[in-house]
Parts: structure tokens; C-alpha cells; sequence
């Protein structure tokens, strides 16, 4: 096998898992059979993620590929895991004034999402009155299992299928529970890309649920799906082979996408051994927005997932409405309004009620405290809300009622938005705090597979589908991305995330400080990061952090990596560490207090004018007791459009630790610093945050 003396190689053998490893300029994904002898495979050749290729070996043939010149490393092949009609509105999009308008719908932007695959027939992907494909774009759109060029359109531009890796592992993909091909079959590409950029579609429902209009955050942006995520009869779940994913994102650069959608992750590790991190580089060096999720681990401390800066991340939360159902008790003598999304009426009768009278834990279907011997073929009623309940316990405790009639989708109620996130901590190495926003959608489904389930294994069909979590809030930031980008070709990535970060709401809908639906209080920024998306804000933030290629490098080089595993993130070995440091030019602060209550932090940060006039701006810092901040210069002065001018950050922390009350683990104390143009309207904000290092750190 012929090695390039600047080639990487992701290789993987027959007998046991694949591993990743990478050379000087060669990156390789092997998969060790000890001494058995097996000829080559070759599955990738990288040409943009990495300067090398993947390739199953054996362990004789990895050995000695390691001893040729140019031999950076190897690592084993990994798996990762895959993590509307009123969020548009939710968010504040309008269609005749703001961001939508403003970036054209996300007209000529192209998002490639890299998931399960998608259902083309669905009607959220119709090309109705788009103009042609753009000419820049190099894609296509290939055949396979039930799917052929035919399936795509002026909205759906290009769709592959990475399955190499997968295959040589010996998971065998489904054919009764998969395509080998671009097509979905679980839905949860199809909804992600729909909630990205599906176009119009009226009268879109679940089961009668939050009926409306549903459409993508960037309804007139192109989509292209990179399938790397399949169903493995073998070990019965969805897992993406970290040859196919870095495939995957190779082929979006080549093919030309702006922004990066990817609703999945890995394991946690350094950066240099992170698919999803090493493959991102590559795009930002490109100009493309990669955004990915952040997991559903939380939310405890280091659970989440895609924790490289250069990477926006997202969590999820709540949006501000709960969908209804009623259940009319016996011959309507009583009736009990609450929160279902069960897609179907029913009449039930013999079977007997549940209510926890008397203990409140039990009212609330706290399930550590239900007893499953108490509740087991029961009706069980919750009272959430104890203050303003529907209902009585009195009304539901020792009532003897023979039947009870179900009704679905009855109304809907307004309710501030919470976030339920992964825990957004941050480690003593990796000293970024990354933004969260929110979802919960109503988009498009595999259309002929069972979705809802009602009863045992039997499941209804629906064309759209409410599915919540990380992966259906990083399209929402995607589309968000793309219509930014449309709005402000000349914002680099790191530009149209500070924007999205530092207009960020901080408080929920009811104007209170966003909670954390977990523990019931007031969330903090090791919660929500910098906060909730407000497209609109981020449309015009007036100024913005930006970070350059070479700011990243000083911040690896300050990881203490070495140059080769600098080379491995950054495909270059034309660097220097002269300028080291991890004081990143990003949009927060994070103060870490190792096994101490008392440290100083000085932080140095570059502010780019993004307005068209000239401006003035003050500083003004919100701070607990315990933090004192001082900023330097305190009033920053921009001659004009792109000017730019540096202050410096101080940071004093003195926590009285008995007397602090920690709302979350490893969370010290926050504040904010805040820029406000003087005579104008421009505000952003950063977080400020001391945080207690963990023993257990990553």
C-alpha cells in the first residue's frame, strides 16, 4: 500500500472494531486482527477533513504502515450516537419584517445535514416556485435502496449514503429496519432537515396537536442529506462509524454547503481524537457554519457532547406552549383538563384510577417515589401545578367511576419556556462556555412507518411528528445560521456565532431568569449558556468577538498539544505556538477555581464594529456578591464599519463557600458584562462565570 508523505488514514480490520489513527500528514482508521494476515480494504480517501484515507488492516499491515516516513498517528475506529409549526413564531420570525425577510428566507444558502437520511416525498421538501439549483454547487444526488436521482429537486439538492465503515465492523445494516441508501427510515433525519429548511406546509398536525404551518427556520435554503447514521440489526440501534462521518463531512466541503448540521456525537476526548471536531476544523477553514448537539445526558456535571470552540453547540429547552387533552369522568360528572399528546379518543372503562392523595410527591408522578405495584394498569392522574390546578384530589381520591371518555388534542396553553439541557460545565482544559437554545417540533416523519404509539406494538402513521431534544435544536440554530449568513455573506462563522450568543435571552417569556425544569430554579449559565436564541437580535448586534484561524492554533498550542496532534485538528504542520494562549477571543468568561474559594482571572478581549455607522459604546457589569469585575478601557470608541478595539477583563472571585447556594454542581457564582451603545440601541452581553473544577475532570 503506497502511503502519501502528507496523507491521513482512518483504517479498520475484519475481526474486531476499527481504529482511527492519523500519520505526519497520514491519518489512518485501523482495525487490529493481531497477527492474522488479511488484505487491505480501502474505504475513504480524505481529502479535505484530513490528508489521508481509511482503510481496513491488519495488525502486521497497520505496523508497518506506522514505521513509513510521514507517519503522524492512528486511531481506532469509533462509534457515535444520533442525540415545526410554532417555533418560528416562538423565536420572533415574521415574514415581513426581521431576519426572515432580511436574509431572503435563506435563499441560495445550501445546508447539508449529515444524519439518518430523509424521506424525500415528503411534502416539507417540495421545490414549488424555487428558482434552479445554484451553480456553484458540485453535489449529487445517488441511487440506492429505494431511492434514485429522481427524488430530488430544487429543495432537496444532493443526498449520499456513507456506509463503509459501518459495513466492515460486520453490522450488517437492517433491511427490514433500514436502507442502505440516502432514504430514512426512523425519521430522525427527515425531521431535523425539515426543521432546518422544509418548506411551507399547511395545515400540518399531529394527530390534530399543534396544527398550523409548518416550516423549516430557513424555508428557502437548498438541503443536501449525507446519510452516516444506521440501524444495526445486529446491535438494534442507530450508531454512525466515525470513517462514515468524517466521509461525510469530507464530501459536504467538496460538494460546497454553507453551513454543517450534525445531530450527533461521540465520546468526549481531546480534540485530535474527535471525528466531529477534526472533520469541523477542516469546514471552518472552508467559511462553513458547522453546529452541532449537545447530547440529552444532562443534567449533570460533563455531559456534554461536541465541546470544540470552534463548534457551535446547543442544548435544549421548552418552547412557551403544552398541548391539551381532556378526560371526562363517568357520565360527566367530572371533567379534567391536563397535558397529552396520546394521538387518539378513547372510551375507558373497569379500569381503576391513580392518584398519589396526600403524598405530594405522588401527586406529581415523581417516578422515584411511584410504586409500579400502585400504578400498574391504572389511569394515572398528575397534578403539576398545585397553586392553580385543574383539578382537586378530592375530586379524583375515592371517587368510584365505571368509565372514562379520552379526549385527544384539546386546545393548547401558554407556559414560560424552561430549559431541560445537558449540563453545560466546563473543564479546567477546555475553558469555553457554549450558548443552549430551545425546541420542541412539530416537523416531518418517515410517513410509512408506525410513529405513535397507542397500544402493546401497534403504532398510527403520521406524516409529521413531535419530537424534542438537542438534535431537533441544533437544525433550529442551523437555519437560523443560514439565514444569518444570507443576511451578512461577509461574517465569518465565529462572527454569526457571537451574534447568535451575545443577543441571546437570558430570561424566559414570563421575564423571569430561565429555570431549570429538572430542579425547578433559576437556571445559571452552566445551564443555559449564553442563553436563548433571538434571531431577530442576531440580525444586527452592532458588535461582535471574532476568531480567526490562527487564534484557534494559539488555543491548541496552549492545551499543551503536541505539533503533530495540532497537525491531526488543523491538517497543517505550518504553524507556530509562539503566540499560545487559551484566552480565546470568545463571547464568555469562565473562571476556574481549583480546590480554592479565591482566584484572579485577566482576560483580553477584540471587538469587531459590524455596524454601518461609527459608535460608541459603555460597559456595564452585572455582578453577584463574591465577584468584583473590573473593565478596562470602561468606554470603547468605533470610528466605523469593521473597526475594531480591545479591553481588558478582570476578574476577582471570594466565595464564602457555606453561604453560597450552589443551584448546580460545580457552579460558583455569574454575572454578565454588557456593552450598550452610547445614543443607540446595540446591546450585547457575555457571561461571566467562576466554576469549581472536577475531580473527575474529562
Amino acid at each position: 500500500m503506497n502511503v502519501a508523505p502528507t496523507s491521513s488514514t482512518w483504517t479498520n480490520q475484519q475481526c474486531q472494531l476499527p481504529s482511527l489513527h492519523t500519520m505526519i500528514g497520514t491519518r489512518q482508521l485501523y482495525h487490529p486482527c493481531h497477527h492474522q494476515m488479511i488484505s487491505p480494504v480501502h474505504l475513504y480517501s480524505y481529502k479535505h477533513v484530513m490528508d489521508g484515507f481509511s482503510a481496513v488492516l491488519s495488525q502486521t499491515h497497520l505496523s508497518q504502515l506506522e514505521k513509513l516516513p510521514g507517519h503522524v498517528s492512528t486511531f481506532p475506529e469509533s462509534y457515535g450516537h444520533l442525540h415545526t409549526t410554532h417555533t418560528p413564531q416562538f423565536l420572533g420570525l415574521n415574514a415581513y419584517s426581521g431576519l426572515w425577510p432580511a436574509g431572503k428566507f435563506g435563499d441560495d444558502i445550501i445546508i447539508g445535514v449529515l444524519d439518518s437520511g430523509i424521506w424525500p416525498e415528503s411534502e416539507s421538501f417540495n421545490d414549488r416556485n424555487m428558482p434552479p439549483v445554484p451553480q456553484r454547487w458540485q453535489g449529487m444526488c445517488e441511487t440506492g435502496t429505494e431511492f434514485n436521482t429522481s427524488h430530488c429537486n430544487k429543495k432537496l439538492i444532493g443526498a449520499r449514503k456513507f456506509s463503509q465503515g459501518m459495513k466492515q465492523y460486520r453490522l450488517n445494516i437492517s433491511n427490514t429496519n433500514d436502507y442502505d441508501s440516502p432514504r430514512d427510515f426512523l425519521g430522525h433525519g427527515t425531521h431535523t432537515s425539515s426543521t432546518a429548511a422544509g418548506s411551507r406546509v399547511q395545515n400540518a398536525n399531529y394527530f390534530g396537536y399543534a396544527g398550523g404551518t409548518a416550516t423549516g427556520m430557513a424555508p428557502s435554503a437548498r438541503l443536501a442529506m449525507y446519510k452516516v447514521g444506521f440501524y444495526s440489526k445486529d446491535i438494534r440501534v442507530i450508531d454512525a462509524a466515525a470513517t462514515d462521518v468524517l466521509a461525510g463531512m469530507d464530501q459536504a466541503i467538496e460538494d460546497g454547503v454553507d453551513i454543517m448540521s450534525l445531530s450527533l456525537g461521540f465520546k468526549e476526548t481531546p480534540f485530535f481524537k474527535n471525528p466531529i471536531a477534526i472533520g469541523a476544523f477542516a469546514a471552518l477553514k472552508k467559511g462553513i457554519f458547522v453546529t452541532c448537539s449537545a447530547g440529552n445526558s444532562g443534567p449533570h456535571g460533563y455531559t456534554m457532547f461536541n465541546g470544540a470552540p470552534w463548534l457551535t453547540t446547543v442544548g435544549a429547552g421548552t418552547v412557551d406552549r403544552e398541548l391539551g387533552a381532556r378526560v371526562t369522568l363517568g357520565d360527566g360528572d367530572i371533567t379534567v383538563t391536563g397535558i397529552s399528546m396520546y394521538p387518539e379518543n378513547l372510551f375507558i372503562s373497569r379500569i381503576p384510577l391513580y392518584f398519589g392523595h396526600g403524598n405530594r410527591r405522588k401527586e406529581l408522578c415523581d417516578w422515584n417515589s411511584l410504586d409500579s405495584k400502585d400504578v400498574a394498569g391504572k389511569f394515572v392522574f398528575c397534578d403539576y401545578d398545585n397553586e392553580s390546578s385543574v383539578f382537586r384530589s378530592e375530586d379524583i381520591y375515592g371517587t368510584d367511576i365505571a368509565g372514562a371518555i379520552f379526549s385527544s388534542a384539546y386546545g393548547e396553553f401558554q407556559r414560560p419556556a424552561e430549559f431541560y439541557l445537558p449540563f453545560v460545565t466546563v473543564n479546567t482544559k477546555d475553558g469555553d462556555l457554549i450558548k443552549t437554545y430551545i425546541l420542541n417540533t412539530t416537523n416531518a416523519t418517515v410517513s410509512v412507518r408506525g410513529f405513535a404509539l397507542i397500544r402493546d406494538d401497534d403504532y398510527l402513521l403520521t406524516d409529521y411528528a413531535l419530537v424534542s431534544g438537542t438534535s431537533m435544536s441544533c437544525p433550529h440554530t442551523a437555519g437560523v445560521a443560514a439565514l444569518l449568513k444570507a443576511t451578512h455573506r461577509d461574517w465569518s462563522s465565529a462572527a454569526i456565532r457571537s451574534a447568535m450568543m451575545t443577543t441571546a435571552d437570558v430570561t424566559d417569556n414570563a421575564n423571569g431568569r430561565i429555570i431549570d425544569m429538572t430542579t425547578a430554579v433559576a437556571g445559571t449559565p452552566l445551564d443555559f449558556g449564553a442563553g436563548h436564541l433571538n434571531p431577530n437580535k442576531a440580525m444586527d448586534p452592532g458588535l461582535v468577538y471574532d476568531i480567526e484561524v490562527e487564534d484557534y492554533i494559539n488555543y491548541l498550542c496552549a492545551l499543551d498539544y503536541t505539533s503533530k496532534q495540532i497537525q491531526i485538528i488543523t491538517g497543517t504542520s505550518n504553524f507556530s505556538c509562539e503566540y499560545a494562549s487559551l484566552d480565546l477571543n470568545y463571547p464568555s468568561f469562565i473562571v476556574i477555581l481549583n480546590r480554592t474559594n479565591t482566584t484572579t482571572s485577566k482576560f483580553r478581549r477584540v471587538l469587531l464594529n459590524v455596524a454601518d455607522t461609527a459608535s460608541i459604546y459603555n460597559a456595564v457589569v452585572e455582578a453577584p456578591p463574591g465577584m468584583k469585575v473590573a473593565v478596562q478601557p470602561s468606554t470603547v470608541n468605533f470610528p466605523g464599519k469593521y473597526s475594531k478595539a480591545v479591553f481588558n477583563l478582570t476578574v476577582e472571585i471570594n466565595l464564602e463557600v457555606d453561604s453560597v447556594a450552589r443551584q448546580s454542581d460545580y457552579f460558583g457564582n455569574y454575572g454578565f458584562l454588557s456593552w450598550n451603545e452610547v445614543n443607540g440601541t446595540h446591546v450585547i452581553r457575555s457571561p461571566i462565570v467562576s466554576a469549581i473544577a472536577s475531580a473527575k475532570n474529562p
